[in-house]
């Protein structure tokens, strides 16, 4: 179903393209290589079955956490007004 000038299948090429790019956006912030035994924030011991099950690993949880809200709080956008608005 294409609307005005777009050709069939514009609009879940549309959305394909923004699951890709978010995907690839959340496979880059994974942490790669050998994990710290201490946080690299506030000195804190990283528990040893966080180090085996995030390899990478460079932040205790709860300095995780906080960093995770602060991009949280940093990437939100109004879908309404994205092309989500654009199917109704």
């Amino acid at each position: 179903m294409a609307g005005g000038w777009s050709r069939d299948g514009a609009v879940q090429d549309q959305i394909d393209s923004t699951v890709e790019d978010a995907l690839e956006r959340a496979r880059s912030n994974l942490p790669q290589g050998e994990s710290l035994t201490h946080c690299e924030e506030c000195e804190e011991p990283i528990p040893e079955a966080r180090r085996k099950a995030l390899p990478g690993v460079r932040l205790c949880v709860r300095c995780q956490g906080e960093r995770d809200r602060e991009q949280s709080d940093a990437s939100l956008f109004n879908r309404r007004g994205s092309k989500d608005s654009q199917l109704r």
